[in-house]
């Protein structure tokens, strides 16, 4: 994209350093600041005026060479600020920019803002307090929020090096991307911390916080510039200790991640710091990285296991970015998911790396690889590529695509040019544009270099196309045609929709005879492959492409009774296409249904988990027919009886992590499908855990059991749970609470539940938790909606402080439904709302009900009839 197709800012002056300080911080009230900024700028040409971003700024002056503004025009759409000087400046090397203004820590989880929280040990003195609750300081600059904060030249490619400094009060602890360098005790009460000058970067990176914080410490194995790299994990007091874990993964994967770069972590210490609201995952600041406390805190005695993969996958994204992403920088935000995809990949390489035993690529297939292909699989996905006029325009493509889509395709080069051969070309790549911006290009050119292939040849469509391929699998004797087109979930795609002739490893799985398969390519619309051993053989080994493939309906089911032989990846693959080409009308769900019946005696995780993510969507649509959707319950309880039975409530003392997970989804899926046993010792627990019992409930079941009791328990379990939501000093204990609450099962207890989360006892950042549930709970699915459009006024009042979280909310809410009258409705409900910020995810839901809506009227009456035919009904 050239830069004449980006609203930028004018390129007269060039930012070299900025020196930041902020003072007189209302610590109460308005919670306000005041702050100067000393930009040291390079003036390219003559100006009168100096155009900065700015948002949510009061500039009470700005000063160059002497001479001080005599106007001061803010745009408040565009989020600039013009500074107008009396006379003209001339073009010089060397002048300072200095701005006196005034901003606040908002609560809006961008740019300088404060984080509300109740502590677990007495805070000290000078912590503030929000309503009922004590305050942390943190800042989020990505993408467009360093501008909320200061004056600046906020823009990914427009980077300077960054003085800070700030006066807090003395009993607290402030943190920024490099170490303290000195402390001034300032007016009564006060200090001045004063950090070290960063190194070149983007706005975005820059990073500051404060509060009553506390920290463990970790040193890496290998040394950095002679000594051996300090990390912290820092929380707000009584925390610390549940930053262990994180901790023990942050050295390890800072060394991991030196020595396969091929480049020495950069900064002198690595800190990691627990913020209470946080509107996304975590955050990559540059040697101090933010993250939500679910990503990042664990406590070994009270937490879900599940959490424990979760933070140490966050903890390695994260740290990966400090190469590939702060290092060096993609030049405009078109190409966000260079950063995302890489990282992505990368931080499951390295999880792997230290849990082998996790078997994260199999994790990658059904969650990363899965989510992807929902998202593409739409009309109005987007390129992972995407144009990007404006930088506010790019909170909406931080998603699926840019992230798991993205990730999914270096998964699939990186298997075809060798895992160590990609990592020389990244290599190469960070060296040379190391403290600069680079392109997607210039990473092809690297791996290009690295590998003697032409790379942008067979990634050019994959990365600047929207979509991706099906491949319809025809069989004669000895050999098969493949034939590839663009898959939609609609399955209606259209000539002029289907132009795209994708790069596709075959990765052919058989007996030895077939001579070259495996390693070739589609490069055609449709070709043949030759000597095939038509006894048993599978496209995509180990779901390695990025591409779903539609078997003849007897091959299918031939590949279900053979499922010994293949690997859990192939696994994962073969049973969400079934179920993915039945929605698009490309399969059946009878064909699907006869493939997972054989899985009832599967003893693996991963494939467990798909079987019951692609069995729990056909629920979902067909959920409307009572006698459908009992016929669907009765079958998935036949299906996961005789695991659930035989894997038991009781975890073995040295149990393997994947056995744990796999018992708490079979229970969770058997109580919720009407398993008799089950509900009843989950009732027996649960009242054995009320009785002060905490042992009855493993941390990993407790949202099985909290979820089954709540479904079955009526108001009495409701209220329980509740007050757990409300005494858990479990770090995930909220999160759990909230999706099971969405079990409930009638209008009265949504209506009270939704109360809840929109009340300030729900932080803003989980407010999208609890709805997820109520939208997967057909029972109450529209009183949600309803709830929705009763109350859209307070609603929208309060998610659009974050438009992350208004289209995260509403993408979660809205796209279970399954009827074109829905659809409409919808439409019709946002068509005269100002849709700013989350328009692109309208349009998504938009797709997938429509594509729910013509599954259901084309399958259900086949589905009937299957279903009463093999005895379900």
């Amino acid at each position: 994209m050239a830069a004449a197709d980006r609203n930028i800012l004018p390129d007269t002056v060039q930012a070299i350093n900025y020196d930041i300080g902020l003072f007189d911080l209302e610590l109460g009230g308005a919670f306000s600041f005041q702050g100067i900024v000393k930009i040291q700028v390079k003036i390219k040409s003559a100006t009168k005026s100096i155009t900065l971003n700015a948002h949510h700024l009061t500039i009470h002056e700005g000063e160059i060479s002497g001479q001080k503004t005599t106007d001061v025009s803010y745009d408040e759409k565009s989020q600039r600020v013009t500074l107008v000087f009396p006379e003209e400046i001339s073009a010089s090397t060397d002048a300072v920019l200095s701005i006196r203004y005034a901003g606040t820590m908002n609560n809006s989880m961008a740019g300088f803002y404060r984080s509300k929280y109740r502590p677990t040990v007495t805070p000290v003195e000078s912590v503030p307090m929000d309503g009922e609750h004590h305050v942390m300081f943190s800042t989020q600059f990505e993408s467009s929020d360093a501008r909320r904060a200061i004056p600046c030249f906020d823009e990914p490619n427009l980077k300077a090096t960054f003085d800070v400094s700030i006066e807090i009060p003395e009993d607290q602890i402030a943190l920024s991307n490099m170490p303290e360098k000195e402390v001034k005790q300032g007016r009564a009460g006060l200090k001045t911390v004063v950090f070290e000058r960063t190194p070149v970067m983007s706005t975005y990176l820059l990073a500051w916080a404060f509060g009553d914080f506390e920290y463990v410490e970790g040193f890496t194995q290998r040394e950095y510039q002679g000594k051996q790299l300090p990390c912290r994990v820092y929380t707000t007091k009584g925390l610390k200790e549940q930053g262990r874990f994180a901790l023990e993964n942050c050295h390890q994967v800072v060394d991991y991640f030196s020595e396969i770069f091929k480049i020495d972590y950069p900064l002198p210490k690595m800190d990691l710091l627990a913020v209470h609201e946080f509107s996304h995952g975590a955050m990559e600041n540059w040697g101090l990285v933010t993250y939500r406390t679910t990503a990042v805190l664990f406590d070994e005695k009270q937490s879900d296991a599940k959490y424990k993969n979760r933070v140490a996958y966050v903890v390695a994204h994260e740290l990966a970015h400090q190469w590939f992403g702060n290092l060096v920088t993609m030049d405009w935000w078109s190409e966000l998911w260079l950063n995302e995809g890489f990282a992505t990949w990368v931080g499951w390489l390295a999880v792997d790396h230290l849990y082998p035993d996790h078997e994260v690529w199999s994790q990658f297939v059904t969650e990363a690889v899965q989510t992807a292909q929902n998202l593409d699989s739409l009309r109005a996905s987007h390129p992972i590529e995407v144009p990007v006029r404006d930088a506010l325009e790019v909170e909406q493509i931080f998603d699926a695509i840019s992230y798991l889509k993205g990730s999914s395709v270096i998964r699939m080069l990186s298997g075809h040019l060798g895992v160590d051969t990609f990592l020389g070309g990244v290599s190469a790549y960070l060296k040379k544009h190391a403290y600069g911006n680079a392109t997607t290009n210039d990473l092809w050119a690297a791996l290009s270099k690295a590998s003697g292939k032409d790379v942008n040849v067979f990634m050019d469509p994959w990365i600047r196309k929207i979509g991706f391929p099906v491949l319809t699998v025809a069989e004669e004797p000895g050999q098969i045609g493949v034939r590839q087109s663009r898959f939609l979930q609609t399955g209606d795609v259209k000539g002029e929709e289907d132009e795209t002739l994708w790069w596709v490893p075959l990765g052919l799985k058989t007996d030895p005879k077939a001579t070259g398969a495996a390693t070739k390519a589609l490069t055609i619309k449709e070709d043949t492959l030759r000597d095939v051993d038509e006894t048993f053989y599978k496209l995509n080994s180990d779901q390695v492409g990025f591409y779903r493939t539609n078997y003849p309906p007897a091959r299918l089911e031939s590949l279900g009774k053979e499922r010994h032989k293949l690997s859990v990846e192939d696994k994962i693959g073969l049973v969400a296409d079934a179920a993915a080409l039945a929605v698009a009308g490309q399969g059946t769900t009878a064909g699907f249904l006869v493939l997972v019946e054989k899985f009832s005696d599967e003893k693996n995780k991963a494939v467990w988990s798909q079987i019951i993510s692609s069995l729990g969507n056909i629920r979902s649509i067909f959920a409307d027919n009572e006698t459908l959707a009992n016929g669907l319950k009765a079958f998935t309880l036949r299906l996961v009886t005789p695991a659930t039975e035989e894997i038991g409530w009781d975890f073995a003392p040295n149990e393997n992590f994947l056995t744990g997970q796999m018992r708490a989804l079979l229970i969770s899926t058997a109580g919720n499908a009407g398993h008799a046993k089950t509900i009843a010792e989950a009732k027996r627990r649960f009242q054995a855990y009320q009785r002060g019992d905490r042992s009855a409930v493993h941390p990993s079941l407790r949202l099985a059991v909290f979820q089954i009791v709540v479904r079955e328990g009526g108001k009495t379990a409701y209220e329980a749970v509740l007050n757990e939501y409300t005494s858990t000093t479990s770090i995930d204990g909220k999160e759990t609470c909230l999706l099971a609450l969405g079990k409930v099962q009638t209008t009265d207890l949504v209506k009270s539940f939704l109360d809840f989360q929109f009340s300030d006892k729900v932080a803003l950042q989980d407010v999208h938790t609890g709805s997820v549930s109520l939208a997967a709970n057909s029972k109450v699915r529209n009183a949600l909606w309803q709830y929705i459009k009763e109350n859209w006024d307070p609603i929208s009042k309060k998610l659009s402080a974050s438009s992350v979280v208004m289209d995260r909310y509403l993408k979660t809410c809205l796209s279970k439904f399954a009827s074109h009258e829905m659809e409409k409705e919808i439409a019709a409900f946002f068509k005269d709302k100002d849709t700013k910020g989350y328009d692109r995810g309208l349009v998504q839901v938009s797709d997938t009900v429509q594509a729910n809506a013509n599954y259901k009227e084309r399958d259900e009456a086949l589905v009937l009839e299957w279903l009463k035919t093999h005895d379900y009904v």
